[in-house]
C-alpha cells in the first residue's frame, strides 16, 4: 500500500479551516486493492477538509468512469460513476465503535490515509446492474451480436408456458367442498 502515500493529508500540518485537494483516480490506485470488483477506471475526486478544533469533515466529491462488463451484452464498458460522500473524524483517547460515516481517532493523529475511504465510496457508487445507455454514445460500446441473439430468444419462446401444477392448484379451494 505504499502506493497510496500521497492519499495522507497531513491534518497536524494544517490550520483549521477548509482545505482543498485533488485527486486522479486510475488503474494504479485502484489496483492497490487486493481482489477489488473494478481494476480499471479514470475518476477525478475533489476532496474537502474541513479542519475543525473538535473534528474533522471530509467531503469526496467524485466522477469519472470504471472498466467493467455490461451486464446486457457482456462487452466492455467504461461504465459512468459519481458520487458525493461525507466523512466525519472525532476524536478520542479510548478505541471506539466506528459508524457509518463517523470514525474515531486519536487527537495527537499526524495524518490521515483517505485512500481506503476513496476505494470504498468508488465501489459503492458502481450500480448493481452495470448498464447504461450507450446509444448515446459516438462508438456504442455494444455487442450487437450478442444484443441481437438475446432478442431472438426472447421471441422464440413460447407465450404460454403454463405450468399443469399450478393450474391444478388454482381449483383448490379449502373453504368450499
Amino acid at each position: 500500500m505504499d502506493g497510496l502515500i500521497e492519499y495522507a493529508i497531513p491534518v497536524k500540518g494544517l490550520g483549521n479551516g477548509i482545505h482543498p485537494f485533488h485527486f486522479s483516480i486510475g488503474g494504479e490506485f485502484l489496483e492497490q486493492f487486493e481482489d477489488s470488483p473494478v481494476r480499471q477506471g479514470n475518476i477525478e475526486l475533489d476532496l474537502t477538509f474541513d479542519k475543525r478544533t473538535d473534528m474533522f469533515v471530509f467531503t469526496f466529491d467524485f466522477e469519472g468512469t470504471v472498466k467493467t462488463e455490461c451486464d446486457r451484452c457482456l462487452a466492455p464498458i467504461d461504465l459512468p460513476i459519481s458520487g458525493q460522500e461525507r466523512l466525519i473524524v472525532k476524536f478520542s483517547l479510548e478505541e471506539e465503535e466506528e459508524e457509518a460515516d463517523v470514525i474515531y481517532v486519536n487527537p495527537e493523529i499526524p495524518k490521515i490515509n483517505v485512500a481506503q475511504f476513496i476505494y470504498e465510496f468508488i465501489v459503492l457508487a458502481i450500480p448493481i446492474i452495470k448498464v447504461y445507455n450507450c446509444e448515446e454514445d459516438e462508438q456504442p460500446a455494444c455487442n450487437q451480436e450478442m444484443l441481437d441473439y438475446l432478442e431472438s430468444e426472447e421471441s422464440s419462446e413460447p407465450e404460454d408456458t403454463a405450468n399443469p401444477i399450478w393450474e391444478e392448484l388454482k381449483k383448490f379451494n379449502p373453504g368450499k367442498e
